[in-house]
């Protein structure tokens, strides 16, 4: 059984599944590889099959900010609008892992919307997916202090990577949040006197998932 079965067998119907096998790119990105640029013209959308994909905006001073992560399972219901608009892409892409992904035809995708109902009721779950993590961003950014949004950073980037221990820097964690290094520094030594996370030289292990 392949990874396109064992990750969307159970949502999509055989003949589907036959359709993505002929026309899909199976695609590999180590981790830190970017997979999609801002201002790129979108001509596919991806399905991934293994690893966790991280979103990011740019400002225009070029600073970043994560928005959410797709884990194997998912798409970035994003791409299918760029690709339908024919415009550019607004956000970018990184491999957070080392990923695996199937790129899709946008003339494909749009066929497929009156085609398979499974194929649509996917791209619309997508979608309202999408769109309550883009709005538990704004929440998080609006809402929680500066102590709480790193912890739940975190959680969801152990979550995806599978793994309590994050291979990280203060650097990073400051960068995909938007703020600064020092104070990314002193309120991980916070978190870590609550004993939520562990600090080493280059790792944070969360202890609280």
């Amino acid at each position: 059984m392949n990874q396109l079965t064992v990750n969307f067998g159970y949502l999509f119907e055989d003949a589907l599944i036959s359709e993505i096998n002929k026309v899909g790119i199976h695609k590999k990105f180590v981790a830190d590889t970017a997979i999609i640029e801002i201002g790129d013209y979108i001509k596919s959308m991806p399905l991934l099959l293994k690893g966790a994909i991280k979103i990011l905006r740019e400002d225009e001073k070029g600073d970043e900010l994560v928005l959410y992560y797709l884990e194997k399972g998912d798409t970035c219901a994003m791409t299918l609008s760029c690709c339908m608009g024919q415009t550019k892409s607004k956000i970018r892409a990184i491999a957070e892992t080392d990923v695996e992904l199937i790129m899709l035809p946008k003339e494909k995708m749009t066929d497929w919307l009156s085609s398979f109902k499974s194929w649509q009721s996917f791209i619309l779950e997508s979608y309202h997916n999408r769109v309550n993590e883009l709005l538990e961003a704004v929440d998080t950014i609006a809402f929680l202090k500066m102590d709480e949004r790193i912890f739940k950073h975190l959680k969801d980037k152990a979550m995806v990577n599978n793994n309590d221990e994050l291979i990280t820097t203060h650097k990073q964690v400051s960068e995909d949040l938007h703020t600064s290094r020092v104070v990314v520094s002193r309120l991980l030594k916070k978190l870590e006197n609550e004993g939520k996370i562990q600090l080493f030289r280059n790792s944070i292990k969360v202890l609280e998932l």
